[in-house]
């Protein structure tokens, strides 16, 4: 795995970047701050899923899920723009999404075995490490180890935090060699042109994303990939002159039902945007079904996913 930090030859003040997230964890732990999300995970993991667990062993599907969660697809997408840079046309992206790595044994090393040969020029990685939304996080940076030396990309791997991540985690990714975007943008030279990369921290529970900032030096007029871990700032994204928005956070609902689809796809956005390509305006989006699985780990009819996404030039 190229070292991005190395590659991309940046140098800022991580800290200073998630002193916003580390005060509303502590808000958070003390009690002071008001997670409404905090409660909901409680009620959702201490309560529901203990029920549809218990429902789905009793029915005989639970072992048809957890085997559902390890069969890992590699989606391939493409999109196709009028303004991508001659020398980026072709640019490939193996995108990670909600790896939830410590949620279920065997995981990593499923990931590792599709990613391993994939040729890409950049991996980027969109948030929720971790199974849990609290505790501790050691088991998470082994088994992202293993995912981060299968991956062999050109300029290095780009990652942003989510929902169920905490700053700390973003410390661990640097010092495997992830270049962590926490409002920021970096950009990505070849052949005498540029595209650039802003991701945002994370819009869903914390609301530490800031759009602004993290295109504050991207050129107007620049081919712009936004990393963001829900789909939920499409508006604002194309608004701010976004050209291809990639997110996860959904799971594409992970338990769908046939001819129904996704009970609950936990976004406030329209719901073709909660699931694969989608477009807003002029720009172009994909949500990842992710590689993991939350609140229990099963899927039905909802692969989980690594996507090598293609940008070609019309």
């Amino acid at each position: 795995m190229a070292s991005c930090k190395t590659e991309l030859g940046l140098q800022r003040d991580l800290e200073k970047r998630l002193a916003r997230r580390r005060a509303i964890e502590a808000s958070f732990r003390e009690g002071q701050g008001k997670d409404a999300h905090r409660d909901s995970l409680l009620l959702r993991d201490h309560v529901a899923a203990p029920i549809l667990r218990a429902a789905l062993r009793i029915t005989g599907l639970y072992r048809r899920g957890l085997r559902n969660a390890l069969d890992l697809t590699v989606r391939r997408v493409t999109f196709k723009f009028d303004h991508v840079p001659d020398s980026f046309d072709g640019f490939r992206i193996l995108h990670l999404a909600d790896l939830h790595i410590d949620g279920m044994d065997g995981l990593a090393e499923v990931i590792a075995e599709r990613a391993a040969g994939l040729d890409a020029d950049l991996c980027v990685m969109t948030g929720d490490y971790r199974f849990a939304a609290a505790g501790p996080c050691e088991n998470v940076y082994t088994r992202l180890e293993t995912i981060l030396e299968s991956i062999d990309a050109r300029h290095g791997v780009l990652a942003i935090l989510g929902n169920h991540d905490e700053s700390a985690i973003a410390v661990e990714l640097e010092n495997l060699g992830v270049r962590m975007l926490i409002n920021e943008a970096v950009e990505i030279s070849r052949g005498g042109d540029s595209l650039w990369l802003l991701g945002v921290d994370d819009p869903h529970r914390y609301g530490c994303d800031d759009l602004e900032a993290a295109g504050a030096h991207a050129p107007a007029e620049a081919f712009k990939i936004l990393l963001a871990h829900s789909p939920e700032m499409f508006s604002e994204a194309a608004d701010a002159g976004i050209d291809l928005y990639l997110c996860g956070h959904t799971h594409a609902g992970q338990i769908r039902l046939p001819g129904i689809g996704a009970l609950l796809m936990n976004a406030a956005c329209p719901r073709p945007y909660t699931r694969g390509h989608w477009r807003h305006g002029a720009m172009r989006g994909y949500t990842s079904a992710g590689a993991g699985c939350s609140f229990l780990p099963v899927r039905y009819h909802c692969p989980p996913e690594i996507a090598l996404i293609e940008i070609l030039k019309k």
